[in-house]
Parts: C-alpha cells; sequence; structure tokens
C-alpha cells in the first residue's frame, strides 16, 4: 500500500529548512558578488551555515554527515531547499553533486569513498560528472560515447572531448565516463587539476547558478591509477543507472521549491495590485492563472512523492523517473511562466526574483535528457509492451 505519511523526523528537517532558507539563504540573494556568477567563496560560506544549522549534505548517510534519509524524505526536504535558488548550493544538495554523492555511497571502495566522498559531502570540494560530448559523441544517447579509455599494466589512459561539464571550472575532481570496449564503458575518478585535462572554456548559457557554470574540455592521454577506477571496468552504463532516476527526481523536487517560490511572489502581487477597481485576482485572467497553479503544484509534488516511493520500495524506476522528469519540467517551466505574466512588466525584470528563476528552470527542459527524449523512451516502452502482449 501507498504510504506518505510523513514522520517526525521528515517534518522537523521541512520545518527547520524553511527557516533557514527565508531568514539566512534568501537575504544572500541581493549579495553583489552574484553579479559575476556563483563564486566559490560564497559557496563556502554559504555552505559553513548551513553545517552551523545541521543542514549541510542531509541527504547522505550518518557516516558522511548527514541523516540517511529515504528518498521521500529527500523529496520533502529538497523542495523546501529549492524555494531560493541559492538553497539546495548552500545545503550541499544541488545538482551534480548531490548525485555524485548518491552514486559514491553505493559503488564506491572505502578507500574511494574517504578519498572522494567524504570532502564532497562536507562541502569543502566540488564535482563534476564528464559525460556529455559535442557531436558525434554522446548526448541523449550514451551509445554513442567517444571519449575512450585504454588499459594498460597499473592505469588507464584516457583520451577525448566532454562539453557541457557542469561544475568542471573549480572541481575537486571529476567522474569521467569513458568508452572501454564494444558497447562497454567505464567510470574513473580523476582529481582535478590534472595536466591532461584542458578547461577550453566555460560557455554563456541562459542559467547562472551553478558554480563553475558549464565547461568544454579535452582529454589528453589523462593517467588514471587502477585503484580510481569506480565500480568494475566495463559497467559504467550500468552504474550511470544508480545515478539516473534518483537523479532525475532530484532535479524535480529542487525545481518544485523553486516554482513554489515563484508563485507565492504572483499570488502576493495579484492579491495586493488593483487595476479596473478591484485586485488582479479577481479577474478572471489572473486568477485562473494562479488556481491552475495551484493545482500543478500538487500534482507535481504527488507525482515526485510517488517515484521516490518507488525508489524506497526497491524499484529502479526508470520509466516512472523518466515521466516525472517530463512531467514536472514541462509543467514547474509553465507555472513559472504564467507568474511572469501575472506580475506583467516585473515579471520580465529582475525586481523580483520570478524573471531570474523563469531564466534558470529553462534549462530543466533540455538537461538530463531533454522532454523529447523521455518521451522517445516512453513510445518505445509502449511499443514493447504491446509486442509482449500481443506476440
Amino acid at each position: 500500500m501507498i504510504d506518505f505519511t510523513r514522520g517526525a523526523r521528515e517534518l522537523d528537517l521541512e520545518q527547520r529548512t524553511q527557516q533557514f532558507i527565508r531568514e539566512v539563504v534568501i537575504p544572500y540573494e541581493q549579495h553583489p558578488s552574484l553579479q559575476d556568477g556563483l563564486p566559490d567563496p560564497l559557496v563556502r560560506e554559504l555552505r559553513q551555515k548551513a553545517a552551523t544549522a545541521g543542514l549541510l549534505s542531509p541527504q547522505v548517510g550518518e557516516e558522511w554527515g548527514g541523516y540517511g534519509l529515504s528518498h521521500r524524505e529527500i523529496a520533502t526536504v529538497l523542495r523546501a531547499s529549492g524555494y531560493s535558488l541559492l538553497g539546495p548550493i548552500a545545503m550541499n544538495c544541488s545538482a551534480p553533486d548531490e548525485g555524485n554523492m548518491h552514486m559514491l555511497e553505493r559503488i564506491a571502495t572505502e578507500a574511494q569513498k574517504e578519498r572522494f566522498l567524504r570532502p564532497l559531502a562536507a562541502g569543502e570540494q566540488r564535482s563534476a560528472f564528464f559525460m556529455t560530448e559535442p557531436a558525434p559523441g554522446a548526448g541523449s544517447d550514451p551509445d554513442m560515447l567517444q571519449t575512450v579509455a585504454e588499459e594498460h599494466a597499473d592505469h588507464w589512459r584516457i583520451n577525448g572531448r566532454k562539453w557541457f561539464i557542469t561544475g568542471a571550472e573549480g572541481a575537486s575532481f571529476g567522474i569521467v565516463m569513458a568508452r572501454t570496449g564494444e558497447r562497454q564503458s567505464t567510470m574513473f575518478l580523476v582529481p582535478l587539476p590534472d595536466p591532461g585535462i584542458q578547461l577550453e572554456r566555460v560557455m554563456h548559457t541562459v542559467d547562472h547558478s551553478m558554480p563553475g557554470g558549464h565547461g568544454v574540455l579535452q582529454l589528453n592521454d589523462v593517467r588514471v591509477p587502477k585503484e580510481f577506477v569506480l565500480g568494475a571496468p566495463h559497467e559504467g552504463f550500468k552504474y550511470a543507472q544508480v545515478r539516473l532516476a534518483p537523479a532525475r527526481l532530484t532535479h524535480c523536487m529542487r525545481w518544485w521549491g523553486a516554482a513554489l517560490r515563484a508563485h507565492d511572489i504572483a499570488v502576493d502581487y495579484a492579491c495586493r495590485r488593483q487595476a479596473f477597481g478591484r485586485p488582479l485576482i479577481e479577474h478572471e485572467g489572473v486568477g485562473f492563472k494562479l488556481a491552475q497553479n495551484e493545482v500543478e503544484l500538487k500534482q507535481t509534488q504527488l507525482t515526485i512523492d510517488y517515484v521516490a516511493w518507488t525508489l524506497d520500495q526497491g524499484s529502479r524506476a526508470s520509466s516512472d523517473s523518466s515521466m516525472a522528469k517530463y512531467a514536472c519540467a514541462e509543467t514547474l517551466f509553465q507555472i513559472v511562466d504564467r507568474c511572469v505574466q501575472v506580475l506583467g512588466g516585473s515579471g520580465i525584470v529582475d525586481e523580483t526574483p520570478v524573471a531570474k528563476i523563469w531564466r534558470e528552470i529553462r534549462g530543466f527542459r533540455v538537461y538530463d535528457g531533454p522532454s523529447e527524449v523521455h518521451l522517445y523512451s516512453l513510445a518505445r516502452r509502449i511499443q514493447r509492451n504491446h509486442h509482449k502482449k500481443t506476440g
């Protein structure tokens, strides 16, 4: 039986997170250094405050400084963290670090966990996940992986090119995915900087809330000792699935919080602003938009909770997480877009956070699989199921 009952720990963490975001994090949104991106000194300052509040990396196991939360509990906490775009960064539960921590906890050796996971969970380091490549390399189709790793006596050598690598600039290590055989890949832990990895440029993108931006990197004879292979050799595609479904879902959680923030701002404006003799919310063109937002916020919340529950039951949730990623990416963007419309001129300038949330959330429909790729994958599943039923 599906059970969404929230326990005392979950409710306490939600309340503490909400208070931390409103009282500590939101005031930082006006910090002057944010005009030039998200500098690492500010990230460290925010994470120190989260650590003081007992809210740093809440999603990891107790051994690594967190609370060992279930996926359902993580959903509650990460939604609350997303109420400010700085919240997940402050609490060290943002992409790509959160997904990398999840995978390291489950796959890494004990020595690798001490070397890479512990400082990452402590907020002392940042990481990156090196998978996406420029054409003709891997994007949404990992089988197109072009980066190659060759095995030698006591090490591997990696050559290739990566791009859209979030957080690469300033990261302390990267998890590099490379081809190691026919339809085979391996994941490697690479300390950074490395003499064989050249950061060509940080791409200019519509979003600016990711520390380190999105980098283009050339990998030339990157030497990786065998003890830095993550998991077993040639099992990279399988391990990617360990990261995939939970990471899709945590994106949904964080952006749900951001959409709620935009909605709350729009509601406050519509209830206070007068036009044509009455508050804006009393005009159907405005009131109905906000009512639709409320419906869709509830729908996406329940979708997130359902998929989190299936993960807690031991399911891989591949299709369920794909449906959630598609539904949340499309729906939450539309919620924020309605908020821009409700605010009118104030929605397209940075007088409120709504315009920035709109810019930032647009990327959600692309990364971790564009909406069209998720629909393509789900359509293939429908076809396979039909063939099974009809023979």
